[in-house]
Formats: C-alpha cells, structure tokens, sequence
C-alpha cells in the first residue's frame, strides 16, 4: 500500500470543487468535537489561574493557544461554512492570579495535569472516531489533523507528568493462570 497513492485517491474526488454534504454522523461528531474543544478550553483556562507550577502553566497556555484554541476556530469556520448552527462561545476567563484559593477548595497541580493528560486521550480518541465515520475525505483529515495536534502535545506533556512524579500508572499484572 502506497500511502501516497491513498492519500491522492482521497483528495481526487474534491478537485472539481464539487462536495457531497455533510451525513448527520458527520454533523454531530464536528458538533460534538466542537462542544468538548470549547468546554475543555475553558477548564484549561481557569486552570491556568490557578496551577503554581511554572513548566505546567507554560503547558496549558501552550495547549490553549497551539493545540484547542486553533482546533475551535478551525471547526467554527468549517460549521459556519456548512450551515451548522453553533451556541454562542462565553468569553474566555480572565487571566488572573487565583492561587490564592484555600487548599481543597480547588484542583492541585498534580490533579490538572492529570485531568488534561485525560481530556487529551478522550480528545484523541473521539478524533479517530470521527476521522474514521466520515464519508468526506475533508472531514476525516480534518479530524486525523486534530488527533496529530492532541499526540503531538501529548507526548511532551507526558514528560512533564513522568519528571514530577504525576503520572498515573497501572498497577503490573502477572497472570497466574499459566502456573
């Protein structure tokens, strides 16, 4: 198999400019991605108030600004250009600093980076659920496009969970059946 040539096969189809529309799969996996980037966004932003460790406070505002932020404007045009009706985006929340707040009362550095560890797995996932439902090539690159970005941070984010000690790790197994 040439990738190439699959890739190209892939593309052909939309030279002429001519594009079937969107199947309601389509539609509601686009909605959907664009419902969970937007409210994830927002997560990521009030957790940037209020995180205390330098490197995992450059991570989300670089998850914010090169990885979701991109990923939520590219899906509004795309919507917007479809027809898809989308709810009005809230403001984004302001930068402030917030840590302030009483222990217990919010998530600890440890507890955010674990829980955008876990939004990017979810986020990857439902990128290659999307990528391969779609009937239009536009829309599974899209969505491979979203995956990449998500894997690509993903993997540098990982080295900041396994250099803290944050990262969550299964336990071993050891079958014992075999004995």
């Amino acid at each position: 198999m040439n990738v190439m040539e699959v890739l190209a096969n892939m593309i052909k189809p939309f030279l002429d400019g001519e594009k079937p529309p969107l199947h309601v799969g389509e539609v509601m996996n686009l909605w959907f991605y664009w419902t969970a980037t937007e409210q994830t966004m927002r997560g990521e932003q009030v957790s940037h108030n209020i995180v205390e460790h330098p490197k995992l406070k450059e991570k989300l505002k670089e998850v914010i600004e090169d990885v979701h932020g991109p990923i939520l404007r590219e899906l509004s045009d795309f919507l917007h250009k479809e027809g898809i009706p989308i709810p009005d985006i809230p403001p984004d929340k302001p930068v402030g600093d917030f840590r302030h707040i009483p222990e217990g009362s919010k998530l600890s550095d440890e507890e955010v980076a674990n829980l955008l560890s876990f939004n990017l797995v979810l986020g990857i996932n439902y990128a290659c659920r999307g990528m391969v439902e779609a009937v239009r090539p536009d829309v599974a690159t899209m969505f491979a496009q979203f995956q990449m970005k998500k894997l690509t941070f993903a993997i540098t984010l990982k080295e900041l969970l396994v250099k803290e000690g944050w990262m969550k790790v299964p336990p071993s197994y050891v079958s014992t059946a075999a004995k």
